[in-house]
């Protein structure tokens, strides 16, 4: 087989493609190594773009359903964390992760609601029903639906778990997803599942699901406990 030792393959005219090999032939780089920090699509768009020490720092939202990170947020002894901005048509479903949910106070309930006028107001009215499972550390167990945390088309904060512990090591986290919050004809379904430690020395597996009962657009989410700050991380995802 004959080598080619070249610096440089260019094509022959500015606006010309380089073709390497042709249709039903298969070209092998040594090592299966390609080199570059922009991965550009055939309309010259780019894909997938790296600071050159592989760190991405772009992934085109034209992949379809993948996750996008807009917004992350770190509550420091925080009363509320509120997303009022990103939150529009762009995106066909937003998610919320929370990670590592840490209450000031004791027995305290953490919780979300919607507004439809940027944050000014937070009180969409909602329906939704709302179970858990428990353990304690006795291996004391329980599942059951809980009447006293669901809610009948109301604006009040809906519950995504009741009685976080305040330990320095008890925390809680899951996610909370919602769906077609920019629609003016559909209410807005969400869903959410979050696991924490309870007050009572006890793992709390947690589920809600519901309507944001409003055709208006909702365009902002608050969270915070019933009573007290608190810390910990929630990441704002949007999935087209």
């Amino acid at each position: 087989m004959a080598k080619l030792y070249v610096d440089t393959i260019e094509p022959e005219g500015a606006t010309t493609n380089l073709a390497i090999g042709e249709a039903g032939q298969d070209v092998i780089l040594p090592g299966n190594d390609i080199r570059a920090n922009v991965l550009q699509d055939a309309g010259g768009n780019a894909i997938l773009t790296s600071n050159g020490s592989g760190t991405l720092s772009g992934l085109n939202s034209g992949l379809g359903s993948a996750k996008v990170l807009i917004q992350s947020q770190t509550a420091s002894n925080s009363a509320t964390l509120s997303f009022t901005s990103g939150i529009d048509s762009t995106y066909n479903e937003y998610v919320f992760y929370f990670i590592n949910i840490n209450s000031a106070s004791d027995n305290v309930i953490f919780q979300f609601n919607g507004s439809t006028d940027g944050g000014s107001n937070y009180n969409v009215n909602k329906t939704s029903s709302a179970f858990r499972a428990s353990c304690s550390e006795s291996a004391s167990t329980a599942l059951g639906y809980l009447d006293a945390q669901d809610l009948a088309n109301s604006t009040a904060f809906q519950y995504l778990g009741d009685g976080w512990g305040n330990g320095a090591d008890e925390c809680g986290g899951g996610e909370l997803r919602i769906c077609n919050v920019s629609s003016t004809v559909y209410v807005k379904n969400f869903y959410g599942r979050l696991q924490f430690y309870h007050a009572a020395n006890s793992s709390f597996d947690f589920y809600v699901g519901g309507i944001c009962n409003t055709t208006s657009a909702v365009n902002a989410f608050q969270f915070k406990m019933s009573s007290g700050n608190f810390d910990g991380i929630i990441k704002m995802y949007g999935v087209k």
